[in-house]
């Protein structure tokens, strides 16, 4: 058998195990003791005790860990042709001044901060700035009229609305209103 097979042999054995050792290549502030409690709410809930922060494992970990000349995110457009390197240090600095600036304008933890953005890596910095003090973000592609971009804000009443001055689309530049 190869390796996939072991593993998923090793998932049906002990499904509880599997999980909470899964669990040990996480960062976590209170670590795990239950991997999965299915009677929390309709879809259950995976690690309902313990905590841990997705900016902290994406980004700030790496750095702890020397990684941090490391590129972490390549974006390449063809649309622009822009090409940009941002290393695991890079990320850090972007992710953490974005995120001061959200705390400054009041956003914190619980809060609703919808990301109307086209596919640039500011669109990324943005996610990770909210996911590191506590905001719940939601991601509305930047391309979206405002009709629906509209119906998202109503839906979500967010404190506050990240966008870009403008978008680009082939043989055009679509300027906010």
């Amino acid at each position: 058998m190869g390796r996939y097979s072991d593993v998923y042999a090793q998932w049906q054995k002990q499904p509880e195990q599997f999980w909470l050792d899964a669990a040990k290549a996480i960062d976590w502030y209170k670590t795990p003791v239950k991997a999965f409690d299915k009677d929390a709410g309709p879809h259950g809930r995976w690690y309902p005790d313990a905590s841990c922060n997705t900016c902290y494992n994406a980004i700030d970990r790496h750095v702890k860990s020397g990684r941090g000349d490391q590129p972490a995110l390549i974006y390449d457009s063809p649309l622009t042709g822009t090409k940009a390197v941002f290393t695991y240090a890079d990320m850090l600095r972007e992710v953490s001044a974005l995120a001061a600036v959200l705390l400054d304008l009041g956003v914190t933890k619980g809060d609703r901060v919808v990301i109307y953005m086209p596919m640039i890596p500011e669109a990324a910095f943005a996610m990770l700035a909210c996911a590191r003090i506590g905001a719940i973000h939601s991601v509305v592609f930047g391309g979206f009229a405002a009709k629906e971009l509209a119906t998202r804000l109503n839906d979500s009443k967010p404190r506050l609305v990240m966008a870009a001055s403008c978008g680009i689309e082939p043989g055009r530049v679509v300027h906010d209103a």
